[in-house]
């Protein structure tokens, strides 16, 4: 079995989430495996940026999944280790790369019920209170 280091992005703009389909008409959130010699903050960066054109900051780490899945090119099965980055958007503007069949930014509660996988629906769900607890630090150190 093939252990894959990866990263990806939790993407927030306001109350919205960003997330993706992919070729398996599954939504998902963007990720991909680490560069090598990158940190995995910058290669989330990266990964969001050349799949759906969104310029987004990481605010906090998220947490961390893994799951296996059957790579149809290498034959074998793939185990995904991915860190997650809470992440924030400058803007609501995307452009979804033709590997994927759909994706954009959606309501919170919408996109819990787009969501393909369990696991990635509890990480919306706690990415998205830490961004909002996160949001409301900043505004009070701004006072």
């Amino acid at each position: 079995m093939i252990v894959r280091r990866c990263a990806g992005g939790v993407v927030f703009y306001a109350n919205k989430v960003l997330l993706l389909k992919n070729d398996r008409h599954e939504w998902t959130l963007p990720k991909g495996k680490v560069i090598e010699g990158q940190l995995a903050a910058d290669s989330a960066v990266s990964r969001v940026k050349n799949e759906t054109g969104v310029e987004a900051c990481p605010l906090v780490v998220a947490g961390d999944t893994m799951y296996e899945f059957y790579s149809r090119s290498r034959k074998q099965q793939v185990c995904n280790a991915i860190v997650w980055y809470v992440m924030e958007a400058e803007n609501p503007e995307y452009i979804i790369r033709e590997d994927f069949l759909d994706g954009g930014f959606y309501k919170i509660k919408d996109a819990m019920d787009m969501l393909s996988h369990n696991k990635e629906k509890a990480l919306v769900d706690v990415s998205y209170k830490k961004y909002k607890e996160e949001k409301k630090s900043n505004t009070e150190i701004a006072k």
